[in-house]
């Protein structure tokens, strides 16, 4: 199982649900966010431990954000095939992705990954560059590795296992 399966898994992203996310409203909106957290943890500087409201409602946006908007009506957006192209990735264990696919998303999401750890040092000193730094590299990294999902979606919908997603 790989870990994007198991990150699946505590999002709940059953194959009803992967279709939920793959709304282009879920998409588009999930980037509001790592902004919101941001805020809701430097909002103790503001409101103290009160922060904790605001933080637990960006948190369960978070959560609820992938299954909060129905299915698409079609799947034939940049969005819809980035989701489902992730679906593909983390599937990769059980039907193998072509060769030129398995090196990228790997760099891509540990440079999203270095982001997310300079953003939240950033957030924890308060102090704005490494938070900024960090919410660009993780931003350019998700939308590359994105982008990425798209192009492994489109070099694999032809297979039986993924042609059922496409309408």
């Amino acid at each position: 199982m790989t870990v994007e399966t198991r990150i699946a898994g505590l999002f709940r992203l059953t194959d009803d649900n992967w279709m939920k996310h793959a709304n282009p409203w879920s998409v588009r909106t999930r980037y509001s966010v790592l902004p919101l957290i941001i805020l809701a943890f430097w909002s103790r500087v503001w409101i103290g431990w009160w922060c904790i409201i605001p933080a637990i409602l960006a948190l369960a946006w978070m959560v609820l954000n992938p299954v909060f908007f129905n299915r698409p009506l079609t799947t034939n957006t940049w969005e819809s095939k980035s989701v489902l192209g992730e679906r593909v990735w983390a599937n990769r264990d059980r039907v193998p992705v072509p060769q030129d696919h398995r090196s990228l998303p790997k760099v891509l999401n540990g440079l999203s990954s270095l982001g997310m750890l300079l953003c939240i040092w950033g957030v924890i000193s308060l102090s704005v560059w490494p938070a900024a730094m960090g919410v660009a590299l993780a931003y350019i990294g998700k939308s590359w590795y994105l982008d990425r999902m798209v192009w492994l979606f489109e070099d694999m919908k032809h297979l039986p296992e993924y042609g059922a997603w496409l309408y």
